[in-house]
């Protein structure tokens, strides 16, 4: 056994194109990774495999290869962009004399460093312990047998197996924490529903410029910076669109290909500001040359979060590395699909503005809203406090006729309310809403 050290800084990079050549941009994002870590690059060993070797994923020559970079260049860790089986990893441990880190992994290490809620750490914690669960091997292969001897003989459990209750017991501790963390997140965002404000959440392929547009939206000192998962915390701020209607912008975490699944599995405080959003911003490089492909990525993640048929306007930010001045791309229906923008130089965020208020206002229309004297005071000072109503009327028996413009969700909820009818208001009594519009407060979204 080799002694596995604490940290590494300087790294052998390795990159396999499977069935195809390494592309250089993957690379070049691997090693942002890594710079994002902590880690400089010491040396890139690349190659080329129809299929991983399920003793290295790499195959023995490549191995070898990768062992004498490490010597060569005194690199304390060797860094592999591609998830490992956990006998790959030991295999390659064992070879090297040095720790090796898979995609996921590295990932993981860096959501540890950045994450600042006290909610953040410990979904990072629960999802670095599940990673670790099945690699709990590495290290304790001179602990298998049980102790024997006199005074040696334990109460029948190895070491492996008694590490492995205990990462369990912990386990469980960090799950029933997050739980009661997730009802008091649900408190508060059913307590911000009350005051019925449609929310907007910010998503993207991870250094798109989502941070930097929240802040240009919001004025909000959220963190910035040029490297990837900059932001992990999910920040929520109210801003006010033309005409005075307000709502709430959500800033979420980016995604990456091949987002590692446990983190996708456990770090729902930011991907709920996703899942429940009214309207989503898909937040794109319009600089980056596979910005198709990272459409594509970003869409695959929100499917698996179950926000892929929320509507969403895609926002090509950072058009003044391009020279291209702000515009609104239309469909043939004359609906705005995607804006271009400047977030860092606040190029076109008066057009991206007039868009959202545009796509939220289609969320609504005028339904009759009829609620008995006893339920009427607080209906009426929500719907009142939402700018939603149109008209209201007192009828003979002492309820409150109220004609508002609701969404759907909004019209299904209310049908369940005690002491609410709903109808669809007579042709006579429907009249334009400027901007008016109220959030759903179902917990859940249809798939």
């Amino acid at each position: 056994m080799f002694e596995r050290p604490r940290g590494g800084e300087r790294a052998v990079l390795v990159r396999i194109g499977l069935d195809g050549p390494v592309e250089s941009e993957d690379l070049e994002e691997f090693a942002q990774l890594a710079e994002s870590a902590g880690v400089s690059a010491a040396v890139t060993v690349t190659g080329r495999r129809e299929r991983p070797d399920p003793r290295y994923f790499v195959g023995s020559g490549k191995a070898e290869e990768i062992r004498q970079a490490a010597v060569d260049s005194c690199a304390e860790v060797i860094l592999v962009d591609h998830a490992l089986s956990p006998s790959q990893e030991r295999n390659l441990e064992k070879l090297t004399g040095l720790r090796v880190l898979d995609r996921n992994a590295l990932i993981l290490d860096i959501f540890a460093q950045r994450a600042r809620s006290h909610e953040g750490k410990l979904e990072v914690e629960l999802a670095q312990l599940r990673h670790l669960s099945s690699r709990l091997v590495r290290g304790w292969t001179h602990l298998e047998r049980q102790k024997g001897g006199i005074g040696l003989r334990g109460p029948g459990e190895t070491q492996l197996e008694t590490d492995r209750r205990l990462l369990g017991e912990r386990v469980r501790v960090l799950s029933r924490r997050l739980e009661k963390l997730k009802q008091q997140r649900e408190t508060g965002r059913q307590r911000r529903i009350e005051i019925p404000i449609p929310s907007v959440a910010l998503v993207g392929y991870t250094n798109a410029g989502k941070s930097t547009l929240f802040r240009s939206l919001t004025g909000a000192e959220a963190y910035v910076a040029d490297q990837l998962f900059a932001t992990l915390d999910p920040l929520v701020r109210r801003v006010n669109l033309p005409g005075g209607s307000p709502i709430v912008v959500a800033d979420t975490v980016g995604f990456i290909r091949e987002l590692p699944h446990e983190l996708v599995a456990a770090f729902q405080s930011t991907l709920t500001e996703a899942r429940e959003a009214t309207l989503l911003l898909h937040v794109i490089d319009a600089s980056d040359p596979r910005r198709d492909e990272r459409i594509d990525q970003v869409n695959a993640v929100l499917r698996e979060v179950g926000a892929g048929d929320l509507p969403q306007i895609k926002v090509f930010n950072k058009i003044d590395r391009l020279e291209l001045t702000p515009r609104v791309e239309r469909d043939e229906a004359g609906e705005a699909q995607s804006v271009w923008i400047s977030a860092a130089r606040h190029l076109g965020l008066f057009e991206l503005m007039g868009v959202i208020a545009e796509r939220l206002s289609r969320f609504a229309r005028p339904r009759t809203v009829r609620v008995d004297a006893r339920h009427a005071g607080a209906l009426r000072a929500r719907l009142f406090a939402s700018g939603v109503v149109q008209s209201e009327r007192v009828l003979e028996d002492g309820s409150l006729e109220l004609i508002a413009n609701l969404p759907d969700l909004e019209t299904r909820e209310l049908a369940r309310a005690p002491g609410v009818e709903l109808f669809d208001p007579e042709p006579s009594q429907t009249c334009a809403v400027e901007g008016g519009y109220i959030q759903s407060n179902l917990s859940s979204r249809p798939s």
